[in-house]
């Protein structure tokens, strides 16, 4: 498995919030992680745009698009509004130096609210879509 290192993530979401707003320091970065260290999530405005990768990988495994020639089955994103998806990406919002967010407490990132529990992390957006991920399974809706 290809890893990049979160610099380039970070890079990619900064040229994004350039082409939209058309200033980099415009944008917000946030980059947090559970306690365990097993889910590592990215925020960034301008668009709010917001990608949780989870180390141990979804479960069950999604079939892999013939398209993604890179990692796959263990990254979902989600904009402001509508429905997550799943990531073809050749990096990691997995950052061992990211804001850990205890469990039993919650994260407000722009239009986005993330819940860490013993059991797994629950991400929602403006439009009450989300996921939720852990070791055991994960869910979209």
């Amino acid at each position: 498995m290809r890893r990049l290192p979160i610099l380039f993530l970070l890079l990619a979401l900064a040229a994004a919030a350039v082409a939209s707003t058309g200033s980099a320091r415009d944008a917000k970065f946030v980059a947090f992680k559970t306690p365990s260290g097993n889910i590592g999530c990215i925020y960034s405005s301008g668009p709010d745009y917001l990608r949780c990768d989870i180390r141990s990988g979804l479960r069950p495994k999604p079939p892999q698009p013939q398209s993604c020639g890179e990692d796959y089955g263990d990254s979902v994103s989600m904009n402001r509004a509508g429905r997550p998806r799943l990531v073809c990406h050749g990096d990691t919002a997995l950052d061992p130096r990211a804001r850990t967010v205890a469990y039993g407490t919650s994260i407000a990132a722009g239009p986005f609210r993330c819940t860490s529990r013993t059991t797994g992390l629950t991400c929602q957006n403006a439009s009450r879509h989300g996921w939720f991920l852990s070791r055991e399974s994960y869910r979209l809706f």
